[in-house]
């Protein structure tokens, strides 16, 4: 006959080790929670036809369409899917659009061009040139010559002048000189000047008359101005003046 076996010992939780508040949720309890994660615990709710429908057409439209903000702008201003121009397409309307563009700026350059030759070839009109024949008025002063821009050395007893800066390169502009003042065309053209010498005593006054030769350019003198050295200043007008008025015209 069998021993008769002990009976298992019963082993019961202490009350005070008895949780008495419900288990915190740990991080990937929380993490379930989000409304992104799908919940593999519970079914999801059959979706009512109201929610179909919206579900349906949101795949549909596909998803939400991407690109620069200048590039949504655009499209709500003209619609991708609509047409313009009696049936043509948008980009069809945009090509127009920067055709008529394209056409405007060369008409402005085109304009703008004209407008600038015009303004030149007027400018040059006014210029005492050669080929602008006339007298012409201006200023008369004197200068302590040497090199000159057309490359010809001059004293202060040299009959010469000095042009304006103006006049001068306005004549040498269409010339093939490459830069060069000496090739300029104005250079050794001779110039008369004339003045009423009214400074001097009885006897002493009257029209004075004075032919010059071009050697030079003159910075700081106006168009119709010329710089001239002493010896040809005295001649129209006392040293002590400085400036004076006097007129000049170009000789063949």
């Amino acid at each position: 006959m069998a021993e008769p076996q002990p009976p298992q010992p019963v082993y019961q939780t202490p009350d005070w080790e008895t949780p008495s508040h419900p288990r915190r949720a740990s991080f990937l309890d929380r993490l379930k929670d989000l409304p992104g994660h799908k919940n593999t615990h519970w079914a999801a709710a059959p979706a009512t036809k109201g929610e179909q429908g919206q579900e349906e057409a949101a795949d549909a439209r596909g998803p939400p369409a991407a690109g620069s903000p200048l590039r949504r702008r655009l499209d709500a201003l003209l619609p991708p899917h609509r047409t313009y121009l009696g049936g043509r397409s948008r980009r069809f309307l945009l090509l127009c659009i920067a055709a008529l563009l394209l056409v405007l700026v060369l008409a402005l350059a085109i304009g703008l061009g004209v407008g600038l030759s015009r303004n030149k070839k007027n400018s040059t009109q006014n210029l005492p040139l050669p080929s602008n024949h006339g007298v012409f008025t201006g200023d008369l002063t004197y200068y302590q010559p040497g090199l000159g821009a057309c490359g010809v050395t001059s004293g202060a007893g040299d009959a010469i002048v000095s042009v304006s800066h103006l006049t001068f390169d306005a004549a040498g502009a269409h010339r093939d000189g490459g830069g060069n003042p000496n090739a300029n065309p104005l250079c050794g053209r001779r110039i008369r000047i004339q003045r009423d010498y009214s400074e001097g005593g009885k006897g002493s006054g009257g029209n004075r008359s004075v032919d010059v030769t071009v050697v030079d350019r003159c910075t700081g003198c106006q168009p119709a101005d010329l710089d001239v050295t002493i010896s040809v200043f005295t001649q129209l007008a006392p040293e002590e003046s400085g400036r004076v008025s006097m007129s000049w015209a170009w000789l063949e």
